[in-house]
């Protein structure tokens, strides 16, 4: 056992003796030793043995019976089903990850709120401004050009092709046309 445990011994008569500070304690002073993430034990006076559990579901328990509970009957039931089965351990593990990610993503949030609100309110401001004015920019960009670029919409008309020779006929007219040379030299001929 570490020395860093404190250590708070369960006397017959249902006293909970906190050993660090030498007083009696409440259940809901170990509730707050939970909260404050102090690490301890709860031992039988006489016998010694680690009855931590115990006190930890008293505790649950009377936190379940006041106020809005944690546990739903359907989620107890399923609990109490898991006992004994052969995947009892893996629900253990599965429940305590899931309380560890649990935490772990409470902390990330209260850092996060804490860093906002130590920041320089108008510095916050305005970087939310300029992002939002970035993004505003952005979109109206794209709706200006009907997501074309500048360039394409704005093609010179020097880079049309000229209208084929005939007058506006097609290539296939041009073709079967003789053309007007021809003709004139089918006149002299003649």
């Amino acid at each position: 056992m570490s020395d860093d445990v404190r250590i708070i011994k369960k006397y017959p008569n249902r006293r909970l003796y906190d050993t660090a500070i030498s007083s009696y304690i409440t259940l809901a002073d170990v509730k707050r030793l939970v909260t404050d993430g102090v690490e301890f034990r709860v031992v039988d006076a006489k016998t010694k043995d680690d009855l931590s559990r115990t006190i930890l579901l008293q505790i649950i328990s009377e936190e379940e019976e006041g106020g809005e509970p944690i546990f739903s009957t359907d989620l107890l039931a399923q609990i109490i089903r898991s006992y004994g089965g052969n995947m009892q351990s893996l629900l253990t593990s599965y429940l305590e990850k899931s309380m560890e990610m649990w935490a772990d993503q409470q902390r990330v949030f209260r850092e996060r709120t804490r860093d906002f609100m130590d920041a320089n309110p108008m510095s916050m401001l305005t970087q939310i401004a300029e992002r939002n004015l970035a993004m505003w920019q952005a979109m109206r960009g794209v709706s200006k050009g009907g997501g074309k670029k500048p360039s394409e919409s704005q093609a010179p008309a020097a880079d049309k092709k000229p209208p084929a020779e005939g007058g506006g006929q097609s290539a296939k007219e041009a073709q079967h046309r003789p053309s007007r040379g021809r003709q004139r030299g089918k006149r002299s001929s003649s």
